[in-house]
């Protein structure tokens, strides 16, 4: 389930992040805080994933399922942001440790991508659930986006980012899409969109342009009508009663929206450039134009 793994990359970014920035300023310091950080925030979340989500569950043979058809997509999506933005975060901490070039890049990927991959083999071993290729796949997606810019264009010019909005379909299945909003944000899908963010200047402008550096236009996608996985009319596990809320249509959604890129907005406040750095991953609220089986609809103020 991708709500459990994108609430843990969650708790890995800030803590970790927590734990290097609070250390003194040198170079050996930075790197012994990442060298001590990165480790235990990793063995914490882990341990926490599996109390949570695993240990009241039988476990057997690694095998993997095909969930490829669930959800419209919509958590495959989600699973390339996570590994983008772990990625993201896991290189801007070896940079800060000190690393250069390839080093900070490389390994840095390769934290954002271990981390989800752990969890992709626990849930392997979960009678449960399974281990997915297509999760592996989208992970593999983030990390790379977000890597290879680093590696050819040694900056960000698209970024990974998401918003949610709240549906009324929780209230139908509670159990499954979140009895209340904290969990709704992870659960519920139906609220999710997330965003290739593409910055303007730095993709088509030359560098002496005067157009505001800061300034994106992002593509989004979501859908709306899950209530079910891969449909609307099923059994729910552990119950003889069959719902069937086929008469609510599944459709996918595409949104065209300006963005902002709070990286690119000139400061010299240390503080407000770690907070512009982690406000990032997050959609600015603006107007939007939505595309769906409908035809086009227009946002005055979207999420």
């Amino acid at each position: 389930m991708i709500y459990k793994k994108v609430f843990l990359w969650i708790v890995f970014w800030l803590l970790t992040l927590q734990t290097v920035y609070s250390q003194h300023d040198s170079s050996h310091h930075r790197i012994r805080g990442v060298n001590i950080g990165v480790p235990a925030t990793y063995a914490l979340t882990m341990t926490g994933l599996y109390t949570l989500w695993y240990k009241g569950y039988p476990m057997g043979k690694f095998h993997f399922f095909n969930d490829n058809n669930e959800w419209m997509q919509v958590d495959k999506t989600g699973h390339s942001y996570s590994a983008y933005q772990l990625s993201r975060t896991g290189i801007e901490l070896y940079r800060w440790a000190g690393l250069k070039g390839k080093k900070a890049i490389l390994t840095g990927g390769l934290v954002g991508y271990s981390y989800l991959t752990t969890i992709e083999i626990l849930d392997g071993f979960s009678t449960n659930w399974g281990a997915s290729w297509g999760d592996v796949a989208a992970n593999t997606f983030g990390t790379g986006l977000c890597v290879a810019q680093e590696l050819f264009w040694k900056e960000e010019k698209i970024n990974f980012k998401f918003s949610f909005s709240q549906s009324p379909y929780h209230q139908l299945r509670p159990n499954v899409l979140g009895e209340n909003f904290p969990q709704q944000m992870f659960k519920d899908y139906n609220g999710h969109t997330y965003w290739l963010s593409a910055n303007i200047k730095s993709l088509c402008l030359a560098k002496e342009s005067k157009f505001p550096a800061w300034l994106n236009l992002a593509i989004g996608y979501g859908a709306q009508g899950m209530i079910g996985a891969e449909g609307n009319s099923f059994l729910p596990k552990g119950s003889s009663v069959p719902l069937n809320y086929s008469f609510i249509p599944r459709y996918r959604q595409w949104y065209l929206s300006p963005d902002i890129d709070f990286t690119r907005i000139p400061t010299k406040s240390k503080t407000l450039k770690r907070v512009f750095f982690l406000v990032n991953c997050l959609k600015f609220p603006l107007p939007a134009l939505e595309k769906n089986k409908n035809g086009l609809k227009f946002h005055y103020f979207y999420f």
